[in-house]
């Protein structure tokens, strides 16, 4: 090769890779390679949390179908929060129809025992007027006329309440209705567990025992 045909120090050979030659450009291509982009054509390799990151999070949430109906369909989701409000409604509806049934017993089962209570108050009452009735001697009856008065009048007040006496003289004893307050022997051939006088009448309150009859069993 002559003088003129071999390249001069500064100039690059075309066959030589970029850089060659020179400690400076091979410093900067090495740089480069190292870079996240690297050198145009390389692939950097992914980092390792990211790749895990992505694992961990899986696949991305499907869109609810019913959600993507309700928005493409205006019609559908105004019927079926229709339907939730009727559905919201009726129940309400049955638990208030429940509620009012239930006061209902509760306010007549306090309404009977309320008259029970005052029924009760009054019989002593009824049990002295008919004391003074049979009590009234001859001479009397101006007195005891008022008197039979006041029971009548008592007496009607109470049946329209639903009150009812019984006088189970010569029935057989039942512990339910009656209440013993002696014994004594049977007469005219009477048997046992017999009640032969009362004391004081019973009284029921539609059907219902309110004071059970105080009477002498045959022993």
């Amino acid at each position: 090769m002559s003088e003129r045909e071999r390249p001069l120090p500064h100039e690059a050979d075309p066959a030589e890779p970029a850089g060659s030659g020179d400690p400076a450009a091979e410093a900067e291509h090495d740089t480069a390679a190292r870079r996240p982009g690297g050198l145009e054509g390389h692939t950097p390799e992914p980092e390792p949390g990211a790749k895990a990151a992505r694992e961990a999070s899986g696949p991305l949430a499907e869109p609810d179908a019913e959600e993507d109906e309700d928005e493409a369909d205006p019609l559908a989701r105004a019927q079926r929060e229709r339907d939730e409000y009727l559905d919201l409604a009726r129940r309400a509806q049955a638990d208030f129809e429940n509620y009012r049934k239930r006061a209902a017993r509760e306010a007549a089962a306090a309404g009977e025992r309320a008259k029970a209570g005052l029924v009760r108050e009054l019989l002593p009452v009824l049990d002295n007027l008919e004391r003074a009735l049979g009590s009234a001697q001859p001479g009397e009856e101006h007195l005891s006329d008022g008197v039979r008065l006041v029971h009548s009048e008592l007496v009607g007040v109470l049946a329209r309440a639903g009150v009812e006496g019984f006088d189970p003289a010569g029935q057989p004893f039942d512990p339910e209705r009656h209440e013993a307050l002696s014994t004594r022997p049977a007469q005219d051939g009477a048997g046992s567990g017999v009640v032969l006088d009362v004391v004081e009448r019973g009284y029921t309150l539609n059907g219902a025992v309110l004071r059970p009859a105080r009477v002498v069993v045959s022993g």
